[in-house]
């Protein structure tokens, strides 16, 4: 009669054994399922905010070129009114400069004249 109840048993903690495997193997595979879900999600979600900052970076160097040439083009402006200025400010002076050598050479002329005479 021991025997039988050993038989019987065994094959109660057999089934139970064999019920438990299962649970663990869906267990597994649920994991698995979920986890290739949740990477597929993570890798669109990534792929999405990619393109996002990429047309983010488009645009603000766009508009970085854009203020750069303006500003440029405003500092070109700006030299090439001061140089215009510098330019009329040199003449001035070689002008005034050019008057008063002229002077001079005359007033000389007149002197080694006088003194020749």
């Amino acid at each position: 009669m021991q025997s039988k109840l050993t038989v019987i048993l065994a094959a109660v903690l057999a089934s139970g054994a064999a019920a438990i495997a299962q649970d663990v193997a869906h267990d597994v595979d649920k994991a698995a399922t979920d986890t290739g879900h949740a990477t597929k999600t993570a890798a669109k979600d990534t792929a999405h905010a990619t393109d996002i900052a990429a047309k983010d970076t488009a645009h603000g160097s766009k508009v970085a070129a854009k203020d750069t040439a303006h500003v440029t083009k405003k500092a070109a402006t700006k030299t090439g009114h001061a140089s215009e200025d510098v330019a009329k400010g040199t003449a001035h002076g070689v002008e005034k400069g050019s008057k008063g050598i002229a002077h001079g050479v005359k007033k000389a002329s007149v002197k080694t004249v006088d003194v020749l005479k």
